[in-house]
């Protein structure tokens, strides 16, 4: 009898697997495997992590929130694309799949600066804050009450003291260190509102209404609506105490000011009004904007679960196929799906220098053999792959033909793909791609490459071993 009622259930999640929409084949059959090969635990598996539920409470609340924000044609006029009537055909393209996915524009008039390091990043965010006037806007998924993060912390109540409107969000599980430690009552007490980014609440329940593992990925900073950042860095130190035995964790932050922060504005508003849906963020969204300077065109292109599917990976493939010359990835976490995988190949095969660049050394095992069973097939079409020694290299950034920049917070994985909230931008000028270019071109100094003979020589075991979790990649 429970025999029947167990091969019952599995009917019905197959069922279920192969009707539930937006899904790719590869993480169907994903599914289907763990369903069938891991009695009870494949189910329960299926059942709490095999679908994006984020909640119909929370998703009615993001979806309000989303209602009470500015819409992308209620912005500034110069933010309109005829505004930049100097941008190439393809630039343009690649702006509308970013309108497409967020709705926003791109606007021209922005500066940036790529920041040394993670300290640099730190230091420049602590000037910025005490040199605020109005508020401060931050949103990390990891903060950490470690030295960096207690500096920005105490910047933050020092701004608020004086009068500067501060509200800062940490994702719930990312950051539970800081929201557990006496520097997070602090900051309230000091007149800095705080909020939890994805409140888990009772494991058991939230697992039950919702998937536990969707998560605000996002890293997100505005002052006073004219500065933001953009990156890959948590408000943490580099040694990253958690995994300090991967450190230092390298990331790429750019601290750019321009018209392009209003579009970080409100990505932080919507996070912000679905979790403290009674504040009022309507003078930090209607604050009259600089004029915009001389500057490059840039876009943010926010997605999350309640976006459409596969708006992550459209974006990598279409700034990948719109390479010429020279294309270089970097990434700490590569579990593509097919598409991604094939555009890296197809633009090698049409003759663009293609370099991707991986941590030798990555803190989810599973992902970094997942990640080299697709190197024999990379380096075949003549795409150079390159591993960083010195730490985990975190950044996740793509320059294309010396012009063209994807900076942000997502990775080339499922993760973020499907589950996670991101948030990335999109830049066409040459001066700032190439100081990107040049960050990418210290990384590749600091790496091995990896060659069609060297993945030959690994062992049948290793093969297999990589091989097998490259099944899982749609679950990891």
């Amino acid at each position: 009898m429970l025999i029947a009622f167990h091969l019952l259930i599995q009917v019905v999640l197959i069922g279920r697997v192969l009707l539930r929409p937006d899904r790719e084949p590869a993480s169907r059959l994903a599914w289907i495997v763990v369903i069938l090969s891991v009695p009870v635990l494949g189910i329960s598996a299926y059942v709490f992590l095999g679908e994006t539920r984020i909640g119909r409470r929370r998703l009615a609340r993001h979806l309000a929130a989303r209602s009470r924000l500015p819409s992308g044609a209620s912005m500034p006029r110069w933010s309109i694309p005829d505004a930049l009537p100097d941008r190439r055909d393809r630039d343009a393209e690649l702006f509308r799949v970013g309108h497409s996915i967020s709705g926003f524009a791109p606007v021209g008039g922005n500066t940036a600066r790529l920041t040394a390091d993670a300290e640099d990043t730190i230091a420049s965010l602590i000037a910025d804050i005490d040199a605020a006037r109005d508020h401060v806007h931050l949103l990390f998924y990891i903060w950490l009450p470690d030295d960096s993060g207690t500096r920005v912390a105490e910047a933050l109540m020092r701004a608020a003291r004086r009068g500067v409107t501060c509200r800062v969000m940490a994702d719930d599980f990312g950051s539970r260190r800081i929201i557990r430690h006496p520097v997070w009552s602090r900051m309230r007490d000091a007149g800095v509102t705080v909020a939890r980014g994805l409140p888990i609440g009772n494991m058991i329940l939230r697992a039950v209404i919702g998937r536990i593992d969707l998560r605000n990925h996002r890293k997100i900073v505005v002052i006073d609506s004219h500065i933001t950042y953009v990156g890959s860095q948590n408000c943490a130190d580099a040694a990253f105490l958690p995994k300090a035995k991967f450190a230092p964790w390298v990331d790429a932050v750019m601290r750019i000011t321009g018209p392009v922060a209003r579009q970080n504005q409100v990505v932080f508003a919507g996070d912000w009004l679905a979790e403290r849906p009674q504040d009022d963020l309507s003078a930090a969204l209607t604050t009259a904007a600089l004029p915009p300077d001389d500057g490059f065109a840039a876009q943010v292109i926010a997605q999350g679960p309640i976006d459409r599917p596969s708006a992550v990976p459209e974006m990598f493939a279409s700034v990948i196929y719109a390479a010429r010359r020279e294309l270089i990835v970097t990434t700490p976490y590569y579990v593509p799906v097919a598409s991604l995988q094939s555009a890296l190949r197809a633009a090698a095969n049409r003759g663009v220098a293609v370099t991707l660049i991986l941590p030798a050394r990555n803190d989810d095992f599973a992902v970094a053999a997942a990640s080299r069973s697709y190197y024999a097939d990379l380096i075949g079409a003549g795409v150079r792959i390159y591993e960083y020694n010195p730490g985990l290299l975190h950044a996740k950034s793509i320059t294309v033909d010396g012009d063209i920049t994807l900076i942000g917070s997502a990775n080339m994985d499922c993760r973020s793909f499907a589950l996670n909230f991101e948030n990335n931008l999109l830049l066409a000028d040459p001066g700032t791609t190439a100081a990107m270019r040049a960050r990418q071109m210290a990384y590749l100094a600091e790496s091995t490459r990896i060659t069609a003979r060297d993945v030959a020589q690994w062992s049948w075991r290793r093969q297999a071993w990589n091989n097998a979790f490259a099944i899982f990649g749609p679950l990891l």
